[in-house]
């Protein structure tokens, strides 16, 4: 985690390839208020006919009852070109924990990228 003047970057999927469907881990963002934003980051896909879908989740518990989040969908993500997308949404109306969900699909597919939330904590006196 990177903290600058109370805005926090937190990775939810770490750089990493990816060739098949994954869940990222389960991320607190309890003390996180107002607009936030995930950012993903990936190189053109590999493979034949490749495709990547990120999505943000959320869940009261960070285990079990998670739901898609509206409106946190990135653009899919194929072999045509790298991708840098932005997607905002307000941290307060979300539950407490988020996470990052990838679709890979193709014949051999394979996406090398990342996911990271940016949010301003909460100032508690």
């Amino acid at each position: 985690m990177q903290e600058i003047l109370g805005v926090s970057v937190l990775s939810l999927f770490d750089p990493a390839d990816r060739s098949a469907t994954a869940n990222g881990s389960s991320v607190d963002i309890l003390n996180y208020e107002g607009q936030a934003a995930a950012i993903l980051q990936s190189a053109a896909g590999t493979g034949t006919n490749p495709t990547l879908d990120v999505k943000l989740q959320d869940s009261a518990d960070g285990s079990t009852g998670w739901a898609d989040v509206t409106g946190a969908a990135f653009s899919q993500v194929t072999n045509a070109a790298a991708s840098a997308q932005v997607v905002k949404f307000n941290a307060s109306a979300v539950q407490r924990y988020i996470r990052a969900v990838a679709t890979v699909s193709g014949t051999i597919p394979l996406f090398t990228c990342a996911v990271s939330f940016v949010g301003k904590k909460q100032i508690i006196p």
